[in-house]
């Protein structure tokens, strides 16, 4: 008798909300045992994230789906026109890939085929890979993604003319306006519970808008005569900046500064995992426009240094990361330091507000988009500058 007639399927629901998927599974008549079959998992009918599992997170935009995967011991491979992932030798799900944008890989003990790989290149997929603290160690994508030869050109020419020095320059003034309206956006809600921290929340705001106009009128020839004024009216900025901040979390938690490598208190951890989901977004983007990501303009170069991508980085900080940060302490939520570094709930609760932030929607150029597609065109922007076509303006939300 063949095989395929000595099985029965059978069909349980997951608990997830109705007609996202189904757990399907056939039972072997020989053994008794549940052998698993793919599961088609479809795409959110609407933009927004799908748990698919504990570690499983499909997050879709208005075109496209980012996948992020976390877990020990999951394996993921190509089955026809398919991702599949299997968790163990009980569950399996697939994703079609013409919906897919970006695959993240986001903890230790993930596999995956060589087909795979091939097949996410071809289809112009990234594969972005992140560390324990949400830090981009890695990316893959196809090296025909980034065959603008032109654009890289113009980049490392600009660095020795005036294209540079305006790009660093309209980097430092759309940062601090950024500061600025972060910081009057959480002080609004102040100004009747709580005048005494509204007034030097305004203050703070009037300083650093000084502190922009002084940037404004930043002039040379090139990056190189004003690198060290720029950077040096962004550490001024920086400095308000961080003293608004620690006045809008009040006693909340401890908070005496902004640390960047080595931090252990709550404040700074969640900063710095934060800053590492965007660094994915923004180093793909770069990617994506053509651009060489490791030859910045207000950043120097150093080996192994994303200098481009740190640039481009400054303008989404405060409406993507700070934000998130800000709102998760001010509502109260859970932070626990597991041995100075973020607990696993901790971060998930975090990673869903930045992506929250990436989601949402600004007005750019007249029109609303997502921030996370405000970011890749941005990106293009810059190349779109560097090759001589129009300025170039860094991106600051409304408050």
């Amino acid at each position: 008798m063949p095989k395929q007639l000595l099985s029965l399927m059978v069909t349980e629901e997951v608990q997830l909300p109705p007609s996202v998927f189904r757990f399907s599974g056939q039972l072997n008549l020989f053994t008794g045992a549940l052998e698993p079959v793919p599961i088609e998992v479809p795409d959110p009918p609407q933009p927004g994230e799908i748990r698919v599992d504990d570690g499983i997170t499909l997050v879709k935009t208005e075109d496209t789906s980012q996948l992020v995967i976390s877990g020990f011991g999951l394996f993921l491979r190509k089955k026809s026109e398919r991702l599949l992932v299997r968790k163990g030798e009980t569950l399996i799900y697939q994703f079609p890939f013409f919906r897919l944008n970006e695959v993240v890989i986001a903890s230790r003990g993930i596999s995956f085929s060589s087909d795979l790989i091939e097949e996410l290149c071809e289809r112009g997929v990234r594969v972005s890979f992140l560390d324990s603290r949400g830090q981009p160690y890695a990316m893959l994508t196809s090296p025909m993604l980034t065959a603008t030869i032109q654009s890289r050109r113009e980049q490392l020419l600009a660095f020795h003319d005036q294209r540079g020095l305006a790009f660093a320059r309209a980097i430092v003034v759309g940062k601090i306006m950024n500061q600025e309206r972060l910081l009057r956006y959480f002080g609004k809600y102040m100004k009747k519970a709580d005048p005494d921290r509204f007034r030097t929340i305004e203050q703070v705001a009037k300083a650093l808008k000084t502190q922009r106009t002084t940037a404004t009128g930043v002039q040379g020839d090139r990056i190189d005569d004003v690198r060290n004024s720029l950077m040096g009216i962004e550490g001024a900025a920086g400095r308000l900046y961080w003293d608004g901040v620690r006045t809008i979390i009040g006693q909340r938690t401890e908070f005496f500064g902004r640390e960047h490598r080595g931090a252990t208190d709550a404040v700074n951890s969640l900063l710095n995992y934060g800053y590492g989901v965007l660094y994915s977004q923004v180093w793909g983007a770069v990617l994506n426009a053509g651009l060489e990501p490791f030859a910045g303009f207000l950043h120097v170069d150093r080996p192994g240094k994303p200098s481009l991508v740190l640039d481009l980085v400054e303008e989404f900080r405060q409406p993507v990361v700070d934000r998130a940060v800000l709102a998760h302490l001010n509502t109260g939520s859970e932070v626990k330091l597991v041995q100075g570094m973020l607990e696993t709930n901790t971060r998930k609760a975090l990673v869903e507000r930045v992506m929250e932030r990436l989601q949402a929607t600004e007005t750019y150029q007249g029109k609303r988009y997502q921030v996370r597609s405000i970011i890749q065109m941005q990106a293009r922007r810059l190349a779109t500058f560097l090759r001589g076509d129009g300025d170039y303006k860094a991106f600051s939300f409304k408050w």
